[in-house]
């Protein structure tokens, strides 16, 4: 699926030959609370990839440059409840883009790729977490209409 301008990205679902890259990503961004938690080896990572694909609730995609070079990365799971008469909710999880890549529009064509798939599946709601040593991601999620809503807990168990 392409969006936006002729040399925008392409976003699509992530493919195997894409983990090494995604890794990268995901580590370049690790925050505090990651930071030496994560491995060294991007193979580490190929049973939670595979997982991950075959989900029928949960998604990863990978913004391509006109290269075919992984720019981006975003994952994307659609949650049950009861709430709004059991509309889905879509949680947008580990939105990453490439250090030389962010302020050109790659995670802004991201996030709206997630919302048209979050349209299409009927959800009521689109939502996220941003840890908050991420100033930078607080003012970009605002700026797309993201409202900061709740506050989040988490526990570690690792």
């Amino acid at each position: 699926m392409n969006e936006g301008p002729a040399n925008a990205c392409t976003i699509e679902k992530a493919q195997p030959e894409h983990l090494k890259d995604i890794v990268a990503l995901l580590n370049a961004g690790a925050t505090s609370v990651r930071r030496d938690k994560e491995f060294a080896t991007w193979q580490d990572y190929r049973p939670a990839f595979e997982a991950l694909c075959s989900a029928p609730e949960a998604a990863i995609y990978v913004a391509l440059d006109p290269e075919r070079h992984v720019v981006g990365t975003y994952q994307i799971h659609f949650l049950k409840g009861l709430a709004y008469q059991g509309r889905p909710r879509v949680e947008l999880e580990s939105v990453h883009v490439r250090a030389d890549q962010q302020g050109t529009g790659v995670g802004r064509q991201m996030v709206a790729h997630a919302e048209q798939l979050a349209r299409e599946a009927g959800a009521c709601l689109l939502q996220l977490t941003s840890n908050r040593e991420r100033e930078g991601s607080h003012h970009f999620y605002r700026r797309l209409g993201f409202d900061q809503s709740h506050l989040g807990y988490k526990k570690m168990l690792m």
